[in-house]
């Protein structure tokens, strides 16, 4: 029977206004095109139809149960299932790039749920991350360059079930400027408290991987992280960061004298004098100590700390690029992407789902593709890529 083209296109419209008439004519099309296929691979391969196997595929707003033909060697595979399989692909795609964006599994569920018409528990989306698991995975062990002029780590505290108890467990994050002058995540590790012997595993794994050596490590005020990192890395500067400082030092005031001291701490770290020297800003720091003392006692004993000079270090540097490498605020701008990602969930359910969500924002972060300009202003300190 032979129909006109106008013949085929009334019977399509015929179609295609009854209900879920798009799904039919997707799944009589796909069907066809697969059995034409397997008749081709008969005459050419001397083979015999051998019936039809079941395989899904997503429809308009449900899933479509399509008639695979089979043949009798069992060598036949239609074209078509290749598509299909990078439409699955990009699904589960999908799927983790809105989990990882601040969706639930369960939410996700329901976001499929009303684009293809079919239900997905939590248990279904969080198979759909396999393939992102395997990726998170690889690259978390994938080899490092030998040499970073620039790595700042930190640690942030999110809710994480472990066994029948939930506690803000840190995970660290070390993100790192590459020669060239693009950034870089080295890596998103978890341990239930922050401490400097977590972080000496950190650099061991680290060290695993390929990394020789780094100029300068920008941290926050970690107890003893200088020695776990001068352990590894005995060439390496630090520079404690000046905010997480700040931050310290505003706790112990009232609020009456929060906006002075501030004003007094910025004079202290100054960024942009190019005529600044370290005994300088020693000088005004021990000012500084002494006028706060009075009302205070801890600026006192906090005048005579000899971790001190490790927030001085940034002084030591070109004036113009000293703002970036006094504070850790490229990795708390992470931190608040993790946060914002994780705020709607509550506690995660375990660290292996936590690191998974966390690497699963570094490893995307289009930002970090871009160079950062005026670093390589310090052309003495580092060795930039020209």
């Amino acid at each position: 029977m032979h129909f006109t083209q106008k013949q085929v296109s009334e019977i399509l419209e015929e179609i295609l206004e009854k209900e879920d008439g798009l799904n039919t004519i997707l799944k009589m099309s796909l069907e066809a095109l697969m059995k034409s296929e397997r008749t081709e691979h008969n005459k050419s391969e001397q083979d015999y139809s051998n019936g039809y196997r079941s395989r899904k595929a997503f429809g308009d707003k449900q899933m479509l149960e399509l008639q695979v033909p089979r043949t009798r060697n069992g060598g036949f595979y239609p074209v078509i299932l290749g598509l299909l399989k990078n439409q699955e692909q990009e699904a589960r795609s999908i799927a983790f790039h809105l989990y990882k964006s601040g969706l639930t599994t369960g939410q996700v569920g329901e976001v499929f749920d009303e684009i293809y018409g079919k239900h997905y528990s939590t248990s279904q989306v969080s198979r759909m991350f396999d393939t992102a698991r395997e990726e998170v995975t690889l690259w978390l062990r994938r080899p490092l360059n030998d040499y970073y002029p620039i790595v700042y780590i930190d640690a942030c505290f999110i809710p994480t079930r472990r066994g029948d108890s939930v506690s803000k467990e840190a995970y660290y994050t070390l993100l790192a400027v590459r020669p060239d002058r693009t950034r870089e995540v080295l890596g998103v590790y978890n341990y239930p408290t922050e401490g400097s012997l977590a972080w000496e595993a950190i650099f061991e794994d680290l060290k695993a991987r390929g990394l020789q050596s780094v100029d300068l490590f920008v941290s926050d005020s970690l107890q003893s992280i200088e020695d776990a990192i001068w352990k590894h890395f005995q060439q390496s500067e630090i520079q404690l960061c000046i905010v997480h400082l700040q931050r310290t030092f505003l706790k112990e005031v009232k609020p009456k004298h929060k906006k002075e001291l501030a004003d007094d701490f910025k004079d202290v770290f100054r960024s942009d004098d190019r005529n600044d020297s370290i005994e300088l800003a020693k000088t005004r720091f021990n000012s500084f100590c002494d006028k706060w003392a009075k009302l205070y006692p801890y600026f006192k004993r906090r005048k005579d700390n000899p971790r001190n000079e490790l927030h001085f270090t940034y002084i030591g540097y070109d004036y113009r690029i000293r703002s970036m490498i006094y504070t850790t605020n490229w990795v708390e701008r992470l931190n608040r992407d993790y946060k914002r990602t994780t705020r709607m969930r509550g506690a995660l359910p375990n660290p292996d789902a936590t690191i998974l969500l966390l690497a699963g924002v570094s490893m995307t972060k289009k930002a970090y593709e871009r160079k950062v300009p005026k670093l390589n202003d310090e052309k003495d300190k580092f060795k930039w890529e020209e």
